[in-house]
């Protein structure tokens, strides 16, 4: 029969109180609650005070900042009055209800839509919160599209909290009076998050992390101080685009500055696409009505193969710990408000898909302080609940530097997960490793493993149209740089090591490899993709400690030679040198190396040339300065 009354009639026939409202929620029932900032505060404070009448009533939710007691009332009743299925772990929570993991239930977010469409998980009730309706009759569930609008549209019961505070949002986040059973319109503030504190570490995880984003790409970030840091850190680039579960302020901010245009998305581009925002009320005014907002559904957005047909897509979130493997705890963590599992393994294998795509874990090297700190660097997760396995890691970052960890032996990412750890922790790492079988019996510790990476010696150049990252050697360079020996000319081994050699094992390496960055320092050139890059040319120093003068040795491709990467590696190996404490450098080398004499003479030091022998000590003091 086809429907003759209008819509705007039917609003006002629907209208209740909130307390007649909830009175139509039988016990036993199924009810989802409209999720983050854009949940129903006065529906859902009214359930909770009318939860005595209820018995069995389960509560399905996404993500909560628990303003309201209905966790609280969920474990004082042991769920006999209100059960709890949350699929996802916010931290905003209490600490005590933060431990109750049985209300957990572990999903990707892409998923969760297809449950309650298929009724598999049926939704008998809905709390939802929308805008006052259009001339049309249609009304924007605003800051929160996520999963609730699948759930609004599978539920037998719609409940809907008309507040004139939500912002319009646009994209596919409306719903029709026609589709609504209860209207309750009640005015109040959204809820909004508070300013997250600001850490030295997440500042330089921030940095490391924007120096892996390219100018033109898409980027998704979870939510937390190095979220923000991160934000923050990539202010600098250009034409970036957004396809994220949340946005942000800082992602509007970026928006605002023209750091963020959407023009190089190679698929929706002209949109900041999300299905939720995160914030506070300078974002919610952002949004409203806004054309360059798209708000999708979550089986849209958090979809791998629509990830994937994103340019350069860059995944960044958040992990709780990881151990020597690449295996990672990723639930909620302190003062993060709202990090936590779900949409991990969407985003990192929709951006491992993306042409240029990259996917990125973050997390600072320790948690607590004082007595209380422990690594996040861990040998094993134990009974921690893995949420991304170690097949689907590439890059890794804390504030000790970046690792790629995709393709990489377990013995690669042992040392590499060590490498990135807090110096604190790393020889009880390196021995657990050793215990675990994952790094092989003949390697030996040394005072390197305290070695803390020098970021700011990295350095990106473009050399006749190829971009050079010249940076300080990692331990998990071990086989580029026994690589690059293999592929120098004889003549140039010759140079190096004064002697014909045909084999670079690890053994004769070991003083290369294993630095600490003060006494003993190795800088390569690389190019080619992070984690995968071809060491082209590099130069190292080695201090005497009798003398405090360190000893220098370069070598270059012949493919590369001649386009001043001696020079470089030299000036940088100096600046270094002199920065911790030595007194100058020095090195041995036949009278016929006119380059490695040359490369001496590029020095602002005044040089000093002895020959002994058959060869020619070349040194300079930093405290002699050429006139």
């Amino acid at each position: 029969m086809a429907k003759t009354s209008y819509w705007a009639d039917d609003f006002v026939e629907k209208q209740r109180t909130a307390k007649e409202a909830v009175k139509m929620i039988r016990p036993g029932q199924r009810v989802f609650i409209g999720s983050s900032c854009g949940e129903p505060q006065y529906l859902v404070k009214t359930l909770a005070e009318a939860s005595s009448v209820f018995t069995d009533l389960e509560i399905v939710r996404l993500l909560s900042l628990e303003r309201t007691p209905l966790g609280l009332i969920a474990d004082k009743t042991k769920s006999r009055s209100i059960n709890i299925r949350s699929f996802y772990l916010g931290s905003g929570k209490a600490r005590g209800l933060a431990m109750n993991k049985r209300f957990i239930t572990p999903v990707n977010l892409s998923a969760i839509p297809r449950l309650f469409k298929s009724r598999q998980l049926p939704i008998h009730a809905a709390l939802i919160q929308v805008t006052p309706p259009d001339d049309f009759g249609w009304m924007s569930l605003g800051v929160s599209v996520d999963v609730t609008l699948s759930a609004a549209f599978s539920a037998d019961l719609v409940i809907a909290q008309v507040n004139p505070r939500m912002p319009r949002v646009l994209g596919q986040s409306f719903i029709h009076v026609d589709d609504v059973d209860v209207i309750v319109e009640h005015e109040e503030e959204l809820l909004a998050t508070e300013p997250l504190p600001e850490t030295e570490a997440a500042n330089t995880i921030g940095r490391l992390i924007a120096r892996l984003v390219d100018d033109g790409s898409t980027i998704q970030i979870g939510l937390g101080a190095t979220s923000k840091a991160t934000l923050l850190a990539l202010a600098d680039k250009n034409d970036l685009g957004v396809h994220s579960q949340y946005l942000t302020q800082d992602m509007m901010h970026l928006f605002s500055r023209g750091v963020i245009t959407n023009r190089r998305k190679g698929f929706n581009e002209g949109k900041m696409v999300a299905s939720a925002a995160i914030g506070g009320e300078v974002l919610y005014e952002f949004l409203h009505d806004n054309p360059s907002v798209d708000f999708r559904p979550s089986d849209y957005v958090n979809d791998p193969t629509i990830i994937a047909r994103h340019h350069r897509m860059v995944s960044m979130n958040v992990a709780l710990a990881m151990d020597l493997t690449g295996q990672v705890a990723a639930d909620a963590l302190p003062r993060t408000y709202f990090t936590g599992v779900t949409g991990i393994n969407d985003f990192i294998r929709g951006a491992a898909l993306a042409e240029g795509g990259k996917s990125i874990l973050m997390f600072a090297s320790t948690s607590g302080s004082g007595e209380d700190q422990t690594s996040r660097v861990v040998p094993s997760l134990g009974d921690t609940a893995v949420v991304v396995p170690r097949g689907d890691v590439h890059y890794v970052v804390t504030e000790y530097g970046a690792v790629n960890l995709f393709g990489k032996s377990l013995q690669e990412r042992a040392l590499a997960m060590i490498s990135i750890a807090h110096p604190e922790y790393r020889e009880e790492l390196f021995f657990e490793a050793k215990e675990m079988g994952l790094l092989s019996e003949d390697r030996t510790l040394s005072d390197s493993i305290h070695g803390v990476y020098p970021v700011k010696l990295e350095e990106v150049r473009e050399i006749n149209g190829e971009t050079v990252v010249i940076r300080p050697a990692k331990p998990v360079d071990e086989r580029r740089i026994q690589e690059h020996f293999y592929n120098l000319e004889p003549d140039d081994v010759v140079s190096r090591f004064f002697h014909e050699k045909h084999s670079f094992v690890r053994d004769d390496l070991e003083e290369m490899l294993e630095v600490d960055y003060v006494k003993d320092l190795t800088i390569v050139a690389v190019v080619g993709e992070f984690g995968f890059g071809k060491v082209i040319a590099m130069g190292e120093y080695l201090l005497n400690e009798a003398s405090n003068m360190a000893e220098v040795a370069f070598t270059v491709n012949k493919a590369y030679q001649g386009r001043g990467l001696g020079k470089l590696l030299m000036r940088k190996l100096a600046e270094a040198a002199r920065e911790n404490g030595l007194a100058g450098l020095f090195a041995y080398t036949a009278p016929h190396n006119r380059g490695m004499i040359n490369l001496f003479k590029t020095l602002p030091y005044k040089i000093k040339t002895v020959f002994e022998d058959d060869m020619v000590l070349l040194s300079c003091r930093f405290d002699t300065m050429e006139t």
